[in-house]
């Protein structure tokens, strides 16, 4: 071949165009190689000593643990580009390819289980069940009309899907209502993987009520998957109903008085108990880019933390856990970005998050 290679340079597999002398040499050659590493493999598994580099921990006995090592809360989704499974930016006034257009498209598969599994609130007597769903003509943010009973009169929904890969924003959500108030529909309902942070504060646009369900992400399996109609795919997480209290001394309290909920059997929201909360966080000095929990409440019947508090023992403060199951936070200070941020989260694990200007 006329070529100088160095032992790691040789390829592993023989060019066609190599003469046979050549190429049997090839073999040859990584043959006696890989038994010559097989050999020093054996060798090292015999007779060295080794010693893992992984999963180590520093094992203090005299602590309990009440967490994994690991603990992740996770940001309220902000506003991203549109990007596809292959991280290629979705370029929505693009033709769909020949491929993409073979398969069942996004909307028509959601717009399918949809109608199957209806929309689930916290009470199961609030679910918002379809007698029609059909797809809404035109190239405008509402892509199907649904209808469901309100009692016994029948009432118009326009359905808006956010996109596959991606979050919705709050100018979606507005230019949907709007023409869903142009088409004489009663409500929006939106759903959506995630909510941009400003999104999830608005709820109305004059006479249309904004409904926002959360999709699972079991939908984007969805052609693997059954539709059974089982199983919270498509769930309306109710704005939470929050108060401010100002305390004499200057500091802040804040109250979460409950959730409240659309009632499909009156088309009425209102407020229910703080019952379907599990647990809600304040960020007492919010930046607006990311969302600290410096205080955390813990909701729920008959204490659920009991056992937890059982197997601590004498190792937490009583007078600070008594404060943790309830749906008033401690006094502090009021915050110098001028912002506190408001995290509830419910039963089901979706969460949505207010911001409140504080003077």
């Amino acid at each position: 071949l006329k070529k100088t290679w160095q032992e790691w340079e040789i390829p592993r597999e023989a060019d066609k165009a190599w003469p046979e002398a050549t190429k049997k040499l090839h073999a040859d050659w990584w043959q006696a190689r890989i038994a010559r590493q097989q050999e020093i493999d054996k060798s090292i598994a015999a007779k060295a000593e080794f010693e893992y580099l992984y999963d180590k921990p520093y094992d203090n006995k005299k602590c309990v643990r009440v967490a994994g090592p690991f603990t992740v809360e996770s940001l309220s989704p902000h506003r991203m580009l549109g990007v596809d499974e292959n991280d290629e930016l979705i370029d929505t006034a693009a033709e769909p390819g020949e491929a993409y257009s073979a398969k069942q498209s996004f909307p028509q598969m959601i717009l399918e289980n949809l109608k199957t599994a209806g929309v689930q609130q916290a009470h199961k007597e609030d679910r918002i069940t379809f007698t029609a769903l059909t797809p809404w003509p035109g190239e405008g943010s509402v892509c199907a009309e649904g209808r469901y009973l309100e009692g016994t009169t029948e009432k118009r929904a326009g359905i808006f899907i956010g996109p596959e890969f991606g979050t919705v924003q709050r100018s979606d959500l507005v230019e949907a209502a709007r023409e869903c108030g142009d088409a004489g529909f009663d409500v929006l309902i939106a759903c959506a993987f995630n909510y941009e942070a400003h999104a999830t504060e608005f709820s109305k646009l004059g006479r249309i009520p904004v409904l926002k369900a959360r999709m699972n992400a079991d939908l984007h399996m969805a052609e693997d998957l059954k539709n059974t109609g089982k199983g919270n795919l498509f769930v309306i997480f109710g704005e939470p109903d929050i108060t401010l209290i100002n305390e004499k001394d200057g500091k802040l309290r804040v109250k979460v008085n409950g959730v409240d909920v659309f009632k499909p059997q009156t088309g009425e929201v209102i407020s229910h108990g703080a019952d379907g909360i599990a647990c809600w966080f304040i960020d007492t000095d919010y930046n607006e880019e990311s969302f600290f929990v410096r205080h955390a409440y813990f909701l729920g019947a008959n204490d659920p933390y009991s056992a937890l508090k059982t197997t601590l023992k004498a190792e937490i403060n009583a007078e600070a856990w008594a404060t943790l199951n309830s749906d008033t936070s401690r006094a502090f200070e009021k915050p110098k970005n001028g912002r506190i941020a408001v995290k509830v989260i419910n039963h089901l694990g979706d969460e949505v998050m207010k911001v409140f200007k504080v003077q």
